[in-house]
């Protein structure tokens, strides 16, 4: 395969996948952001070979000169320092100019800090919105807030150590009693996830954190008047003798109200 995309551990170093191994040895080249901190997980897992930097300020440049030699077929692995290239990391160019120009991409999958945190939060994940990094200023934070107060499933976003007692704190102002997670640090040795209100999180972290952070909003508990009318016709269903898991399907489909929540709504 001329170009693999290849996710790489967002913490532990064990977290990578056999799959993504044997490409990265077996590759001509590895494309990394940092080629320090790429090195050291191929040291930790014995793998020998060339590094060359592809980051945000050379990716135009590094793109156009590793076209030719991809389709020339030389066989070209891409990492980020963490997660998946193309996520709120450089990839996407390149990516996009292989495809175009005939080249055999493949992705490599593997750890995700926005699963790894929606899963650890413990809200419903049967559907959400990951915005990337929070934007900053406290005007387009509060627009943001504003805008997500209509979206009623979780909402996952990145934040900087830096930034994140501000950010909680503008967010608290447009919803201080809606739920969320501040997950610092995940699969590293002092992993932290803190769950509670906006509020309660903007006093908490009010002196800023130290380490990478994901931050995870949950659901709104307003219950719209579409939903409403979904609970109405999950209720006609089953009396019409529809099964209760079947009806849940239907209205959650027709709707877009959470299938499990209907589901357990009805019982």
């Amino acid at each position: 395969m001329p170009l693999a995309v290849c996710a790489t551990p967002i913490g532990n170093l064990e977290d990578v996948t056999l799959r993504v191994l044997r490409e990265l040895a077996e590759a001509d080249v590895v494309l990394c952001e940092d080629t320090r901190h790429t090195r050291k997980l191929l040291e930790r897992h014995g793998v020998r070979v060339r590094l060359l930097s592809y980051h945000e300020h050379n990716e135009a440049a590094r793109t156009a000169a590793l076209m030719p030699r991809l389709q020339a077929g030389e066989r070209v692995a891409l990492v980020s320092d963490a997660g998946l290239p193309g996520i709120s990391d450089p990839g996407a160019r390149l990516i996009r100019a292989a495809r175009d120009a005939g080249v055999e991409v493949t992705v490599l999958p593997g750890p995700s800090a926005v699963e790894t945190a929606l899963v650890a939060a413990g809200f419903e994940p049967e559907r959400y919105q990951f915005v990337g990094y929070l934007p900053r200023g406290e005007t387009a934070l509060a627009a943001l807030g504003n805008e997500l107060q209509a979206w009623q499933w979780p909402v996952v976003a990145f934040e900087s150590p830096q930034r994140l007692a501000a950010s909680l704190r503008a967010l608290a102002r447009v919803s201080p009693d809606r739920q969320a997670a501040v997950c610092r640090e995940l699969t590293k040795r002092f992993e932290e996830v803190a769950v509670g209100t906006l509020a309660e999180l903007a006093e908490r972290f009010r002196d800023g954190v130290k380490g990478e952070v994901t931050l995870v909003l949950g659901p709104t508990e307003a219950r719209t008047a579409d939903e409403s009318a979904a609970v109405a016709a999950m209720a006609k269903l089953l009396e019409l003798g529809v099964p209760r898991r079947r009806a849940a399907e239907v209205v959650s489909q027709l709707t877009g109200a959470p299938r499990n929540r209907l589901y357990r709504g009805s019982l």
